[in-house]
């Protein structure tokens, strides 16, 4: 797969060393002439040059890129190299880096984006999702489509610990991708019987989030009678 980063600051330099280690083409592109650390990330490909440029763009091959990552500190850059990589090279898959919060909500589909990856709103997330249990936490937000990867984890009382994956009637837009037990990573079969203590991992519509907190929550007692 060949992936062209834009953006070879700590940020870019560190998912290209991801991906080559995956065995992954990779090409960092940065305007900064002090950017460009060869040195630092040898086997990828670099090239000095404006991402938010068509003859930039055109130099990168960027028709020939299975993903794009806008991965530099500015939102404005961002944005512009996600929308050229998709609507002038048609690259399949775009992700985004979100460094301002309040910006998020321009990450979506009309600007090109498929992933949009919030820096602080991911570490919230994952500092929630070490403390808390029977709340649904979103922890990535995939612009396309709408939808969130969410974690639950199953508290003691829930009311689908003992129950069958297979039976359990989840909502609708949801799926259940992955089963955390321990230190074990289980890929869900209809007969995997939920454990209290289990991690969920659900790729989800946002409509659908309430719901599924409420199907995962803890049994409620029936109230006695007069």
């Amino acid at each position: 797969m060949r992936v062209a980063i834009a953006g070879a600051g700590a940020v870019g330099r560190s998912i290209a060393g991801e991906l080559l280690e995956n065995g992954h083409e990779v090409l960092l592109i940065d305007k900064a002439p002090t950017a460009i650390s060869v040195e630092r990330v040898p086997q990828a490909e670099w090239l000095l040059a404006d991402a938010c440029e068509i003859t930039s763009l055109d130099e990168a091959a960027l028709q020939r890129c299975n993903v794009v990552i806008a991965a530099t500190g500015d939102d404005k850059v961002n944005l512009v190299v996600s929308l050229l990589a998709k609507t002038e090279y048609g690259v399949p898959r775009v992700v985004a880096r979100v460094n301002n919060p309040k910006n998020e909500w321009l990450f979506n589909e009309a600007w090109g984006v498929d992933v949009a990856v919030s820096t602080p709103r991911l570490m919230s997330a994952l500092v929630e999702e070490a403390v808390s249990v029977g709340d649904l936490v979103r922890l990535l937000r995939f612009s396309h489509g709408d939808a969130n990867l969410v974690e639950l984890t199953l508290p003691p009382e829930a009311a689908l610990a003992g129950t069958r994956v297979g039976d359990v009637e989840w909502p609708e837009d949801t799926t259940l991708v992955t089963i955390i037990r321990g230190t074990r990573v289980l890929t869900p079969n209809k007969d995997d019987v939920l454990e209290a203590g289990d991690e969920l991992l659900f790729v989800a519509a946002q409509a659908r989030e309430e719901q599924l907190e409420d199907l995962l929550s803890v049994r409620r007692e029936p109230s006695p009678g007069p």
